[in-house]
């Protein structure tokens, strides 16, 4: 199940501030939801998920980039490139079927690792107009808080309600699949 959280507070607190039952929520497993408009076809989300494990744990794993093709079944390669100016330079390419409708983008990004709190993930080139993701790593009892958003534009338009479904329904599923590689292998 999908919980979807409000939409009243500054994306900065949103990582942090739950109420009880978003909490309860969280620790039992559920994945906590946000969506936001972004440009004509494209879409932007935040999803959090709690992980029963070290930050410290969490980020090793996370940030072994050629791994990610376990956590997101879509995604056929996952390779990093080279090392500059104090990131990394990494190449992602995915597939995905819609209805009668196959669609494959590649990605070129630059990550900037923040050890143990924070990957930030910019676009230098690829199948989108505009594309970022932040994940952000937060102690939460004796595990971590996960907070992955993701803003993107398709270089071709795209009609809203696939990107929708890709939000609604597979974001979630992807997470909860990164969360059963990370945790139990």
């Amino acid at each position: 199940m999908t919980v979807p959280i409000r939409s009243d507070e500054s994306d900065a607190d949103a990582d942090l501030n739950w109420n009880q039952a978003e909490k309860t929520a969280l620790l039992q497993g559920e994945i906590l939801l946000k969506t936001q408009s972004h440009t004509a076809w494209g879409g932007a989300v935040t999803a959090t998920m709690y992980l029963p494990l070290q930050r410290a744990r969490v980020f090793e794993l996370l940030t072994d980039y050629p791994r990610w093709v376990n956590y997101f079944p879509a995604l056929t390669h996952s390779q990093i490139l080279g090392f500059t100016h104090g990131s990394k330079r990494l190449y992602q390419a995915a597939k995905k079927a819609f209805l009668f409708l196959t669609i494959q983008v590649e990605v070129y990004l630059r990550v900037f690792e923040f050890v143990h709190h924070q990957i930030l993930f910019r676009l230098e080139k690829g199948s989108f107009l505009d594309f970022a993701a932040d994940l952000k790593l937060h102690d939460c009892n004796s595990g971590t808080l996960l907070t992955y958003s993701v803003k993107a534009t398709p270089t071709i338009p795209v009609p809203p309600i696939f990107i929708e479904q890709a939000i609604n329904l597979e974001l979630p599923a992807n997470m909860r699949q990164m969360r059963q590689v990370i945790c139990w292998g």
